[in-house]
C-alpha cells in the first residue's frame, strides 16, 4: 500500500540526490522524489503524482537547511530549464556528481569496488560556456530566453550566468531590430526568428551571433548587423540560419552569412578547429582541455594505431595525432568528418584520416578488412555505444580502450560489456563539464586482460 496520498503535505528529511538533480525522501520506506532539495534539508512537500515505487512531489518549504544549501545566484533559476543544481554548494555539486558516477558504475556495471581516481571540477563554475542557444517568443512583445522547465513557454532571461556577459547585450540588439522592423518570434507554426545562437572562440576572442529563422530571409537585415556590430567589435559572423522544419531542432542545414565568415576559430590542446554553427564542439573550453589531456594520456598513442569512433570535428583524434603513428576517425555526421579532414588541413596533420558512416556499420567492416587498432578511443552520444560495434571492438582485442561519456548509466552497461569480453577498468576520471546542471562527464581506462 502506498503511504502517501497526492494533494497531501508531508515533512520530511531529504537523504539523497537522484542523478537528475532532484531529492530523495522516504516516508515508511516510500520514496519520494522533491526538487530544488540536498542531502540534509528538511522539506514540507506536496505529492503531485503517486507510482507504485514512487511518488513525485512539489516543494513547499525547507523546514530546516543542508548545510550544503546555497541561495541560487540566478533569479530565474527555478522558472528556468537549464540548471539544476544551483541551489547546492559547489562542493556539493562535485560530491553528488561522483557519486552519480560510481553508483552507476557499480549498480548498473557490476563493478562493486569501482572508484574514481578523481573529480575534476572548476575554479570559477561561472561564465563557463562558449555556446548558447537563447529560444524567442512573445506574442505581442519579443522576448528572448530559455523554455521553463516542462515547457514549450518561454522565460525572458537578459543574462545567463552560465555564459559570457556580452550574451545580455546580444539579445537586447535582436530584439531592437524586432521589434523595429515589427519581425515576430516563431511560435512552433507561424512567425519568423526562432530564437539567438552565439558561439565564442576562448583563444581568438571572436564571435559568432546565429539567428535562426522559419524562411528563406529576414527583411531589413542591414539594421540586424548594424545593431549587433555596435555590440562589441569582437562579433566577426552573424548568420542567417534557414530552418523551416517543424520540431525542435535548433538549426537548419543552410547558413547565409550576412556579416563576415561562416567559421570562427579556436583551439584545444594547441590544435586549431575552425568551428561552424553546426559544428560539435564542447562548451567548456577550460574544462575541455583537462578532460582530453587525460583522454589522451590514458589512450597512451605514442607510436601506435588509434581508432576514435564517435570522433565529431576530429578534436581527440587530432590531439592523439600528435605522438601516433596513424589515427581513424569516424562519425555518422558527413559535414562533421568535412570539418575534421578540414581541421587536419589547418594544422598539418597528415596521419590522421577520417570517415563517414554508422558506427555500428563501419567499424566492423573496417577491422574485418584488416585496419588495426592498438588503442580505440570511444566517445559517444548519451544513448552510448551499441552492441555491434562493441562486439567488433572486443574481436579485433585492441590493448587498450578509453571511453569518454557523457552518460554514467550507459557507461556502466557498455563497460560491463566490456568487462564480460577479456577488458577490465584501470582508471577512471570524473570531469564536472557542466556546474550547477546534472549533467557530468567521465572517462575510463580499459586494458585486455
Amino acid at each position: 500500500m502506498i503511504p502517501v496520498e497526492k494533494s497531501k503535505q508531508y515533512t520530511a528529511e531529504i537523504t539523497a540526490v537522484m542523478s537528475d538533480g532532484r531529492g530523495v525522501a522516504r516516508i515508511d520506506g516510500y520514496t519520494v522524489f522533491v526538487p530544488y532539495t540536498v542531502a540534509g534539508d528538511t522539506a514540507r512537500f506536496t505529492v503531485t503524482e503517486t507510482k507504485p515505487r514512487f511518488a513525485s512531489a512539489r516543494l513547499e518549504e525547507i523546514v530546516s537547511p543542508s548545510a550544503d544549501r546555497v541561495t541560487p545566484a540566478c533569479g530565474a533559476y527555478t522558472e528556468c530549464g537549464g540548471c539544476q543544481l544551483m541551489h547546492m554548494s559547489y562542493e556539493a555539486q562535485l560530491r553528488e556528481k561522483r557519486a552519480v558516477i560510481e553508483n552507476a558504475m557499480r549498480r548498473i556495471g557490476g563493478f562493486d569496488n569501482f572508484k574514481l581516481a578523481g573529480m575534476t571540477g572548476m575554479d570559477n563554475p561561472f561564465r563557463y560556456r562558449n555556446k548558447m542557444i537563447f529560444q524567442t517568443g512573445g506574442a505581442d512583445e519579443p522576448l528572448c530566453g530559455f523554455y521553463k522547465k516542462g515547457s514549450r513557454s518561454v522565460t525572458a532571461i537578459d543574462d545567463c550566468l552560465l555564459g559570457d556577459e556580452i550574451n545580455g547585450d546580444i539579445i537586447r540588439a535582436v530584439l531592437d531590430y524586432m521589434r523595429k522592423t515589427g519581425v515576430p518570434s516563431y511560435d512552433g507554426k507561424n512567425g519568423l526568428i526562432r530564437g539567438i545562437f552565439t558561439r565564442k572562440s576562448v583563444c581568438t576572442g571572436e564571435i559568432m551571433v546565429v539567428i535562426p529563422v522559419n524562411a528563406r530571409s529576414l527583411p531589413r537585415t542591414d539594421e540586424l548587423v548594424k545593431n549587433l556590430r555596435a555590440v562589441s567589435g569582437k562579433i566577426t559572423s552573424v548568420i542567417l540560419n534557414v530552418n523551416t522544419k517543424s520540431g525542435a531542432v535548433a538549426l537548419g542545414n543552410k547558413n547565409i552569412a550576412l556579416f563576415g565568415k561562416n567559421t570562427i576559430t579556436d583551439s584545444l590542446c594547441g590544435v586549431k578547429f575552425e568551428i561552424s554553427p553546426q559544428s560539435f564542439y564542447q562548451i567548456n573550453p577550460v574544462q575541455t582541455e583537462k578532460l582530453y589531456r587525460k583522454a589522451v594520456e590514458l589512450a597512451a598513442p605514442n607510436g601506435k594505431n588509434v581508432m576514435d569512433i564517435y570522433c565529431g570535428i576530429g578534436t581527440i583524434s587530432l590531439c592523439a595525432a600528435e605522438t601516433a603513428e596513424k589515427v581513424i576517425g569516424i562519425e555518422i555526421v558527413e559535414r562533421a568528418v568535412k570539418d575534421a579532414r578540414r581541421n587536419a588541413e589547418i594544422n598539418g596533420i597528415k596521419n590522421a584520416f577520417f570517415y563517414a558512416g554508422d558506427a555500428e556499420k563501419l567499424v566492423p567492416r573496417m577491422l574485418k578488412d584488416g585496419e588495426r587498432a592498438d588503442t580505440v578511443i570511444l566517445d559517444p552520444p548519451r544513448k552510448g555505444s551499441d552492441a555491434l560495434t562493441l562486439a567488433a571492438i572486443a574481436d579485433a582485442a585492441p590493448e587498450r580502450i578509453v571511453y569518454v561519456s557523457c552518460n554514467p548509466a550507459t557507461l556502466a552497461r557498455d563497460a560491463k560489456y566490456l568487462a564480460g569480453r577479456g577488458y577490465a577498468i584501470k582508471e577512471a576520471h570524473g570531469f564536472d563539464m557542466f556546474p550547477h546542471t546534472a549533467h557530468v562527464e567521465t572517462v575510463i581506462q580499459m586494458m585486455r586482460e
